[in-house]
């Protein structure tokens, strides 16, 4: 019977993919420093940075997915990632299990259009290349035959309370819940993507049983003709009974912010995404797999009554 590992364990992506996995009746191994145990499932305590821990953590698994979330961090993820890559590569390979990577489209840069899964990778950002590194490290084991395996990419995320990264949880929801207003980054009039998470965990479930799916970049189901802030920001308040209204954070009151909180310093390298047009395409897997992602209106009144 196959058994399906998950490293990083607790993390959004993680937390909507286990209960779709025990639905399909599926043996789960959740992996992470300090996993938290939960009925039925095998838990099990590694540290990535660490082969011969990776190596155990992985073995017997038929599917791994690789959903780790690093602190938000240029320096820590210059440090770890291209290890926990090369320890997860490895430790497949020796197992034979396959590999589902969970990305983002930090290494494609700014690019005018949509972006696809040919989209060149022109990182513009630290962590963009950072990102471009490990995804050409993984597409070149994939290329030489040596791993099946598939990378799974997303754009900017929404969809559950525990994002702690997306800032339309951080600066909408969450903010609209506290009869706060509304924020915004940069420009709340250009369209910008975003990626439901309960339909990117089920995508990735899809993508596990497809044997044709390996070897390959998806792009997981994300709406297309993406809102911009000011209409988000109208469902949610709508939804959550609350004034329409947004305050649009500019570039220079981030970098200013980023002077007294580390994670606002580190996330002003990616404003590039917010400055334009963020569009994220998605037909490839639309097509192979004849789903249609969650509308931003259904979406955005799903997660805003998690928050009521």
């Amino acid at each position: 019977m196959s058994l399906h590992t998950i490293l990083g364990a607790g993390g959004m992506i993680a937390n909507e993919l286990v209960p779709i996995l025990l639905a399909n009746k599926e043996n789960i191994r959740i992996v992470a420093r300090h996993p938290k145990q939960q009925m039925g499932l095998d838990a099990v305590a590694a540290d990535l940075e660490n082969y011969e821990q990776t190596l155990f953590a992985i073995k017997g698994s038929s599917i791994v997915y690789l959903l780790v979330g690093l602190e938000y961090d240029s320096k820590i993820w210059a440090d770890k990632w291209p290890l926990i890559m090369t320890n997860t590569i490895n430790a497949c390979k020796a197992t034979g299990a396959k590999l589902i990577f969970f990305d983002n489209v930090y290494m494609y840069g700014k690019v005018e259009g949509y972006m696809t899964e040919e989209t060149p990778f022109r990182p513009c950002s630290k962590k963009g290349m950072i990102r471009a590194a490990i995804a050409k490290q993984l597409l070149q084991e994939m290329a030489n035959g040596s791993l099946q395996a598939l990378i799974a990419r997303s754009a900017d995320f929404y969809g559950t309370k525990s994002i702690r990264t997306s800032f339309a949880n951080t600066m909408v929801f969450s903010n609209l819940s506290k009869g706060k207003t509304a924020q915004w980054l940069v420009n709340a009039k250009t369209p910008h993507a975003f990626t439901y998470v309960p339909d990117a965990a089920k995508a990735l479930y899809l993508l596990a049983k497809d044997a044709t799916a390996y070897g390959q970049t998806w792009h997981l189901p994300t709406q297309s003709n993406p809102l911009t802030g000011e209409a988000f920001v109208a469902i949610a308040a709508q939804a959550m009974h609350q004034k329409i209204k947004v305050t649009v954070l500019s570039k220079f009151m981030v970098r200013l912010a980023g002077l007294f909180v580390k994670p606002i310093k580190e996330s002003y390298e990616m404003m590039y995404q917010n400055d334009a047009p963020y569009l994220f395409d998605s037909s490839k897997f639309e097509q192979h797999f004849g789903i249609k992602p969650t509308s931003y209106e259904a979406g955005i009144e799903a997660t805003a009554k998690l928050y009521l």
